[in-house]
C-alpha cells in the first residue's frame, strides 16, 4: 500500500546575510496509512521545523527552498495558499507544544472548535457547530462537556488544555494528525491519559500520526516506525523495533544510553558530550563527528548517506553496521 505522506529531498532555509542557513536539509520520510512515526532528537535537531515545512506554516525569514511532500500523491508545495488552508485541518492537523499559548485566551474554548470547523464547512449552522463541538469534547473524554465548552483556557488544567488540542484537531476527521511535543509539561498520569487517548482515536478513525518528541519512552509505546534527526538531518530510520533493539547510528546509541532502565544495572547514565551544531556552523562531514566516540579521519571528509544496513533499517553512518558498545565510556 502505498504511504499516506511521503516527504522527499526537503530542504528548509532562513536567508541571512552570510546566504541560506539550512533547518531541515534533505530529509526523505513516509508516513504508511493508520501508522505511527515518531520522529526524535535533541533540541535543534529540526523536528519541528520539519513539521513546520510540511504544514507550510515556516515562519519568516525561512523558506522551504527544495524537495517534495507529497499527500495521497498531491505535492502540497505546489497548492496555492487557498488551496493549502482547506488542507491545513481538513485532511491534516496539527497539535503545537504549548497548549496554553495556541489557545485564545480571549475566546472560550467551544468557540475555537467551532471555528476550526466553519473554516471548512461554511453551510453549517451555529447549532449543528455547537452539536458537533460538543461531540468532539465527549470524544477527548473531556467530562460535563457542556459546562467546559463555555469556559476559557485559563479555566482548565494543562491535561484539558491538550485535549481541547486534540479535538479541535480533529474535528474535521483529517488523515493525518502531527503531534509536536504533545505531553510537554505535563505530570506522568496525564500524559499516559493523552497517549492512550490518541492510540484510541487513531484505531478509532484510521488516521496516521506523526508524532515529535525527545521522549523515547513515548516512542517505544506509540511509534511504528521511528526516524532519528540530527542537525536537521536523518540520522537513522527504521522500525521501532529495529531501532530499539539495534541501533546502528552512534547519535542513536548515546540516546537510547540516556534512558534509565529497570532491567539493567548501570553505575550512571550515559552522557553525549557536547552540543548539537549551530546551522550556520556545520561540520564538513558528518555533522555528528565532533561528539561521536567512534569517529575516525574519514568522518571528517563529507557528509556520509543514509544507506541501508539492513532490510528496511537505514543509518547515516560509514561504520555501519556495527555492534557499538551502549557503554561509550569503554
Amino acid at each position: 500500500m502505498n504511504p499516506l505522506l511521503e516527504i522527499q529531498g526537503l530542504r528548509t532555509v532562513f536567508r541571512s546575510a552570510n546566504g541560506d542557513i539550512p533547518a531541515v536539509d534533505g530529509v526523505d520520510l513516509s508516513v504508511p496509512r493508520g501508522k505511527t512515526l515518531g520522529i526524535v532528537g535533541e533540541s535543534g535537531c529540526g523536528k519541528s521545523m520539519l513539521s513546520l515545512s510540511v504544514m507550510r506554516l515556516v515562519p519568516r525569514p525561512g523558506r522551504v527552498a527544495a524537495g517534495r511532500v507529497l499527500l495521497d500523491g498531491q505535492n502540497l508545495l505546489d497548492l496555492s495558499e487557498a488551496g493549502m488552508r482547506q488542507v491545513r485541518g481538513g485532511q491534516v492537523a496539527m497539535i503545537f507544544q504549548e497548549p496554553m499559548t495556541s489557545l485564545n485566551p480571549v475566546h472560550p474554548i467551544g468557540l475555537q472548535i467551532m471555528e476550526a470547523m466553519r473554516a471548512h464547512d461554511t453551510k453549517a449552522s451555529n447549532k449543528e457547530l455547537r452539536e458537533r463541538g460538543l461531540a468532539a469534547l465527549d470524544r477527548v473524554r473531556i467530562p460535563a462537556a457542556a459546562r467546559r465548552f463555555d469556559e476559557f483556557p485559563h479555566q482548565l488544567s494543562g491535561g484539558m488544555r491538550q485535549r481541547v488540542m486534540i479535538a479541535m484537531a480533529l474535528a474535521c476527521k483529517p488523515k493525518l494528525l502531527i503531534a509536536d511535543e504533545p505531553t510537554t509539561a505535563l505530570d506522568v498520569t496525564v500524559q499516559a491519559q493523552i497517549l492512550d487517548l490518541l492510540r484510541d482515536l487513531q484505531m478509532e478513525t484510521g488516521m496516521s500520526i506523526i508524532l515529535i518528541t525527545h521522549d523515547l519512552g513515548v516512542v517505544a509505546e506509540m511509534a511504528d516506525e521511528v526516524a532519528v534527526m540530527y542537525a536537521g538531518r536523518v540520522a537513522e530510520r527504521g522500525t521501532a523495533s529495529e531501532i530499539f533493539a539495534s541501533p546502528q547510528h552512534p547519535y542513536t546509541l548515546g540516546l537510547l544510553g540516556s534512558v534509565p532502565r529497570l532491567d539493567e544495572e548501570r553505575a550512571e547514565l550515559l552522557a553525549i558530550e557536547g552540543a548539537v551544531p549551530p546551522p550556520f556552523a556545520l561540520p564538513k562531514g558528518c555533522r555528528f563527528e565532533p561528539r561521536c566516540p567512534f569517529a575516525i579521519a574519514a568522518c571528517r571528509n563529507a557528509p556520509p548517506p543514509l544507506e541501508e544496513v539492513a532490510p528496511g533499517h537505514y543509518a547515516a553512518c560509514i561504520r555501519a553496521p556495527v555492534e557499538h558498545s551502549l557503554d561509550l565510556a569503554a
